[in-house]
Parts: structure tokens; sequence; C-alpha cells
């Protein structure tokens, strides 16, 4: 029965990242509505209709390409859809479909928005960040997952940890390391995770765009000038510690543990 709701709310996911998609495209540009116009040809502007906005089977069955003027859609549409689901249902599963479900979903859903949006334009939207630590604060007193001082703690520490690291480096480099989207984010995170994921989260973002960013001055022969979007692997991370901080916790147990064998 639990499969059978989980797929349910999977199909409720992949809706919701059909909306994500238009969120997406249009909230970096200045004056765009997610609202108005409806959905349409990204080419033609011709508008879609029903039948061909089927979140996932809509662009299997057109092979990727708009109906009236068979010009190719971008692979991030049903990508977006995909993520969205397979996120929705594990939110369920984690939390069932209570009131941390929903908290959790809108959580998972902005992270999801924030990774291509950051991909793309290398912009944190403050309309995202800044709400987002507002819900996640408030939401955190009716939460069974966190408290409410973790949760203030978190925004605190978040922001001031990558503020203060931020501001070191542009001391000794002269330089921005992070945009200031980057500390909202992590506040945010920090919102809804709560102060004890963030050594977590700071830990595997790092190490992650390291690497990341090691291979990309390689590739792009730019040296330091090399600018990579920080976001996703804070997004990434963030994922990682909602639904596996049980085992997250154990490994670091284990790791303390080894540490006091030597």
């Amino acid at each position: 029965m639990e499969l059978f709701i989980a797929g349910i709310v999977a199909v409720f996911g992949a809706v919701i990242g059909s909306f994500l998609n238009v969120v997406i495209l249009r909230l970096p540009e200045e004056g765009a509505s997610i609202v108005y116009p409806a959905s349409h040809c990204p080419q033609c502007k011709t508008p879609i209709q029903w039948y061909d906005n089927i979140p996932i089977l809509s662009y299997c069955m057109l092979l990727g390409k708009c109906r009236n003027c068979s010009e190719r859609i971008s692979i991030q549409y049903p990508l977006v859809e995909a993520c969205m689901a397979l996120l929705a249902a594990a939110t369920f599963l984690q939390f069932g479909l209570g009131f941390d479900f929903f908290y959790y979903l809108f959580f998972v859903a902005c992270l999801l928005v924030i990774i291509f949006i950051d991909i793309h334009h290398q912009i944190i939207p403050d309309v995202i960040s800044l709400p987002g630590i507002a819900i996640g604060v408030a939401g955190s007193f009716f939460s069974q997952n966190i408290t409410w001082q973790q949760s203030v703690f978190g925004v605190l520490f978040g922001g001031g940890i990558l503020f203060l690291v931020s501001f070191v480096y542009f001391k000794i480099a002269r330089q921005d390391g992070m945009g200031g989207g980057d500390v909202k984010l992590l506040g945010m995170l920090g919102a809804f995770l709560g102060w004890p994921s963030l050594l977590f989260i700071i830990f595997f973002s790092s190490l992650t765009g390291s690497i990341v960013g090691i291979a990309a001055m390689v590739k792009q022969k730019k040296g330091g000038k090399t600018r990579i979007p920080y976001g996703p692997f804070l997004a990434v991370a963030g994922y990682l510690f909602l639904f596996y901080q049980d085992r997250i916790y154990q490994i670091w147990q284990m790791y303390l543990q080894a540490l006091g064998k030597y």
C-alpha cells in the first residue's frame, strides 16, 4: 500500500516538476511572469495543448520535438519532471503524509529550481532563498524532524560560516570566491535541516565542488579565474542529509570510534 501511495505521490511530483520548469525558465528573466502566458514552445511560441503537456510522457511521445515546428525541446524538461517525481516519492517514504511531507516537499522543490538556475545563470534568486529561510524557520515550530532552536541556529551558523569564508577569501585573493546567493542558500539549508547538518553539507559540497572545479580548471585552462556554480553542490549535499542523515551519523560515529583506537 505504501508503494502504491508513493507512486501516486510521484505522479503528483512530476506535475509539480512541470511547473518548476516554467519557474526555472522565467524566474531569471526580469519582469517575466511564472503564471502568464501559458506554456508554449520556446522556439515558435505556439501554446502547448494539454495532451502535449503531460509530464515525461508527452516528451517521449513527441520524441522531444515540438508538434508545431518540430524543433528540439530541451531534455531538461523531462529531467526536471522525473527528478521531482523521485524527490516527492522519497519525501513521502521518509516522512509519510503529514506536515513534514509538505514542509520538505517545498524544500526539495526549491533546491531543484536553484540547481538548474545556478547552472545556467550562476545566480541563486533571493526570491527563493529568503522566503525559504522564513518558511523553514516558521515550519520548524510544527515539524517532527527539527526543532525551532536547530532551525534558527542553522540559519545563523549556515549564513555566517559562508559569509566569513567569503570575506576571508576576498581579503586574501582580492576577488569574490562565492556569491551572496550561496550564503543565503546555506542559511536556507540550515533553516530546514538544522545546524547539525552544516558540517556534512559544507564538507561534502566543498569536496565535490573542489573535484569538479579542478577538472574545470584543467579543461578550460583559465587557472584561478575558472568559475563554477557552487549552489548545486550545496543543494545535493542538502538532499543527501535529508534522506540519509541516519546513515551519515552512523558513518561519523564509526569514524570517531576508529580514531579512538589509535
